[in-house]
C-alpha cells in the first residue's frame, strides 16, 4: 500500500493472516478454500511476498482445491497455485468479490462489514456477516482491512430490510440491521 502512496502496513499484517488461517484449516480441515478476493493489495504484492508467507501459503494450499476469486484490487492471475476465478459457482452459490443487487445464494466478500456496539459501557467496533434470505456478506478476513458499518446506504441496498448482523467476536451476536440505527447498543455510522 506505501508503494501506492496509502499506509504502511503494519508489520505484523501478513505473519497474523497467515497464522490465523492456519488455525481455521487445522480446526475445520476444509477439501475447498475459497478467498473472495482483494487478498492483496495488488497483483505485485501478490508476487513479491516474502518466502516464509508463501512457503506457508504453500503448505496450507497443499492436498486441498484453492479458489482465488478475483477482487479489485488483485484482479489478475496469482502465481501461487490453485485456481483464479471471477466467480466461483458451487451450486446453489456463488462465491463472488463484489455482492450484485438482486443475486440470490450469493456470498462475498468486498464491503468488510463492521459494528459499532456498546458492551458494559464500553462502544467497540467488530467486524460482522450480513444475512438475509439471499445473501450473505463476509468481514474482511485479513489482520489490517478497514471495513464499512452495516448501515452503510451501500449496503442497505443490498440486503433485505429483513437482514441480520453476526457480530464476531468471543461470542459472536446477532442482531436485526434495521435495529442498529435505533439500538443504543449498536451504535453504528453511515461514514
Amino acid at each position: 500500500m506505501a508503494r501506492l502512496g496509502g499506509p504502511i502496513l503494519p508489520p505484523y499484517e501478513n505473519a497474523e493472516t497467515i497464522d490465523r488461517l492456519t488455525q481455521d484449516i487445522a480446526a475445520t480441515g476444509p477439501a475447498e478454500v475459497i478467498c473472495l478476493g482483494d487478498s492483496f493489495d495488488d497483483l505485485t504484492a501478490a508476487g513479491a511476498l516474502p518466502a516464509s508467507v508463501h512457503d506457508s501459503l504453500a503448505g496450507l494450499m497443499a492436498g486441498r482445491r484453492w479458489v482465488w476469486v478475483l477482487g479489485n484490487h488483485d484482479p489478475g492471475p496469482i502465481n501461487l497455485g490453485g485456481t483464479c476465478r471471477a466467480d466461483h459457482l458451487a451450486a446453489p452459490l456463488v462465491f463472488r468479490h463484489i455482492a450484485e443487487p438482486g443475486a440470490k445464494g450469493e456470498i462475498s466478500g468486498h464491503y468488510h462489514p463492521k459494528a459499532r456496539i456498546v458492551l458494559g459501557g464500553r462502544s467497540l467496533v467488530r467486524r460482522c456477516a450480513l444475512l438475509d434470505a439471499d445473501r450473505v456478506i463476509l468481514p474482511a478476513y485479513g489482520a489490517y482491512t478497514g471495513g464499512m458499518f452495516c448501515n452503510h446506504p451501500e449496503l442497505a441496498r443490498l440486503v433485505s430490510p429483513c437482514a441480520e448482523m453476526l457480530v464476531l467476536g468471543f461470542r459472536p451476536l446477532r442482531f436485526p440491521v434495521a435495529q442498529s440505527s435505533t439500538n443504543p447498543a449498536l451504535r453504528n455510522s453511515s461514514t
